[in-house]
């Protein structure tokens, strides 16, 4: 009988602990006879990146291939493999080869990944997949496999390890199959492999939801339909915003499989702020359960059980009204008549604004009469003669913006202790923007001014750093520019808005503080220009003077972008949809917030 060194027998007992714990407690691994899916067809996704880029896996449909690494934090066979990846990546530099990594661990997050990629030098975005959605889809079982995808079909060309360099307990200094690479090769030449499923060596990863028979168990009634009414039937509602109501069951089940698609890509809820960077009073996201259990009712087939109610039946379907009450001042703009088609000017209306004395405004809000054909509308106040404005102003549509709309905006109440002036003999004047939808249009607008009986102790006011100087050259897809506001007072600021038209990607506000130090405000790096929200603070914050916020912008002029209309043109700051602006709106007012008792280094060392 043999006998074991006492190092090697202690190496022995350790090692499959070791790997074992790579695996989630109690959770079982796949089963023997699982096979996994090749030519799979591999639905759309939107993800945040650890650094906080957002990335659509359909947006890279000229892509000769897109792979993806399974990732996990701490797991030694993810941990030994990158250096392989990252030098297949370099190999295939030239021929138009993406390369991502994905995290669907429960117990990982974007910081705790941003370290990980630090300390190991992975240089390639990992997409968070929080909902663990993307991870069921694909069928995940363990991290450190590879999926290469073929964008002419979008299917799964090659599913398995990188290579047999690595195993559980060992590893060679040499490769003998070199499977993605040789994956990778085929696809760019249009060729199939003869094996395109080899399993491979990694960590569990845990999918507590994954149940399917659980997923039937749904319910509409409970779970589904209050969802919906809390959430979507704001918009969802007959004349509302969105394109279909969500009047019944039956009409939900028609449309689930696009519920599925928005929520998966994040084009719904019309939310584009990162969740990573502040909190936002007027915040219309879901949770990562709501959304996973919208779309795992759908992929369960978005059954409703006999003897179930149905409650969207009893949500009121009339269109938007005055959610405030009646204003005290209605302007209920003229009928302006849109054509079937063509690119239209902007249309302006001015009222005079019938009154004896200064009036306060506390709240505004704009309603549509047509949202099919409206894009936005601006109100700015003419004011009077020899009236000083309360700032100075560098255009009405910039910084004196009194009120405004477009898609997603409501009603707008002012800050405690806040308002706008509106002086005697002043004028009210309204920009129109009109898109063209295939037929004949009327839209008629009206705006709603609530007012205050009092001067209120600080005037609230909008400011838009703006940069007309961009110019975005024909099929560029990553343009950066920036603009910036440097405050000479001491402020409060509550919201801000992004503002740029079809070629606008993202947009970051940073402060920098008189000490040096800085703070993301917003980040909105999956912009969309249909759907242009203001981001109010939860909590108002206060700034120094001295201090300044840097806006910054990327542009997507490239033929990728399906709302460029035309990507071989170079595109510069203009009025149109198809010209491009840079503005980056902010509500405020001039010292500390009314009744704030905080100093203003309490208020920084808090931040």
């Amino acid at each position: 009988m043999f006998k074991l060194h006492p190092i090697r027998t202690i190496l022995i007992l350790i090692l499959p602990l070791i790997f074992y714990s790579c695996g989630q407690k109690g959770y079982v691994d796949e089963p023997e006879d699982f096979e996994i899916p090749v030519d799979l067809l591999v639905s759309n996704f939107g993800l945040y990146d650890h650094t906080g880029d957002f990335h659509n896996l359909y947006y890279h449909s000229d892509a000769s291939a897109i792979v993806i690494m399974i990732q996990g934090n701490s797991c030694p066979i993810v941990r030994n493999a990158v250096t392989d990846y990252k030098a297949i990546r370099d190999q295939f530099a030239d021929d138009n080869v993406l390369f991502f990594m994905l995290n669907s661990n429960i117990q990982d997050d974007r910081n705790s990944i941003a370290v990980e990629a630090a300390d190991f030098g992975i240089d390639i975005p990992i997409l968070v997949d929080e909902t663990q959605l993307v991870g069921e889809s694909l069928g995940l079982f363990r991290t450190a496999e590879v999926l290469v995808i073929n964008p002419k079909n979008w299917k799964l060309a090659y599913r398995g390890p990188i290579n047999d360099r690595i195993g559980y307990e060992s590893q060679r200094n040499e490769v003998s199959n070199n499977y993605l690479s040789d994956a990778i090769q085929a696809t760019i030449k249009g060729e199939e492999l003869s094996e395109k499923m080899i399993k491979g060596m990694g960590c569990l990863v845990n999918f507590p939801n994954r149940n399917k028979r659980e997923h039937a168990q749904i319910s509409y009634e409970k779970d589904i339909a209050p969802l919906l009414i809390e959430n979507c039937t704001q918009c969802h509602v007959t004349g509302g915003i969105a394109p279909w109501a969500m009047t019944s069951y039956e009409m939900v089940r028609g449309w689930s499989p696009m519920i599925r698609e928005v929520l998966r890509v994040r084009r719904m809820p019309p939310w584009q702020a990162d969740p990573h960077y502040g909190q936002f009073a007027n915040d219309i996201s879901l949770t990562n359960d709501e959304i996973q259990t919208l779309v795992h009712w759908v992929e369960a087939g978005a059954k409703k059980e006999k003897g179930e109610s149905d409650p969207l039946k009893g949500v009121k379907q009339d269109p938007p009204d005055w959610t405030l009450g009646e204003p005290d001042l209605v302007f209920q703009l003229e009928p302006e008549e849109i054509p079937a088609t063509g690119v239209l000017d902007y249309r302006y209306q001015e009222f005079e604004i019938a009154a004896d004395k200064d009036l306060w405004a506390k709240a505004v809000q704009v309603i549509p009469g047509n949202t099919s054909v409206l894009h936005h509308v601006l109100v700015s106040i003419t004011y009077p003669d020899g009236f000083k404005p309360p700032m100075k102003v560098r255009s009405r549509w910039l910084d004196g913006l009194f009120a405004s709309w477009a898609p997603g905006m409501e009603a707008e109440i002012f800050p405690e202790g806040t308002g706008r002036v509106i002086p005697k003999g002043s004028k009210i004047l309204f920009q129109l923007h009109y898109t063209t939808s295939g037929k004949e249009e009327v839209d008629a607008p009206k705006l709603g001014i609530y007012t205050q009986d009092h001067a209120p102790a600080k005037e609230y006011m909008i400011v838009g750093p703006f940069n007309t100087r961009i110019q975005i050259p024909p099929y560029e897809g990553e343009y950066k520019a920036g603009a910036k506001q440097v405050f000479d007072k001491e402020l409060t600021l509550y919201g801000m808005a992004p503002h740029m038209h079809f070629r606008g990607k993202s947009m970051k506000y940073t402060a920098k503080y008189p000490d040096g130090t800085t703070e993301v405000l917003l980040n909105v790096p999956n912009y969309n220009f249909n759907w242009q929200r203001y981001y109010q603070l939860n909590e108002p914050k206060y700034m120094p003077a001295g201090s300044e916020i840097i806006v910054e912008a990327v542009y997507d002029n490239s033929k990728l972008n399906t709302f460029n209309p035309h990507p071989e043109q170079t595109v510069t700051w203009g009025e149109q949809s198809f010209d491009e602006m840079l503005i980056g709106y902010m509500s405020f007012h001039y010292g500390k917030a009314v009744g704030a008792e905080k100093d203003a280094g309490d208020a920084i060392a808090s931040k």
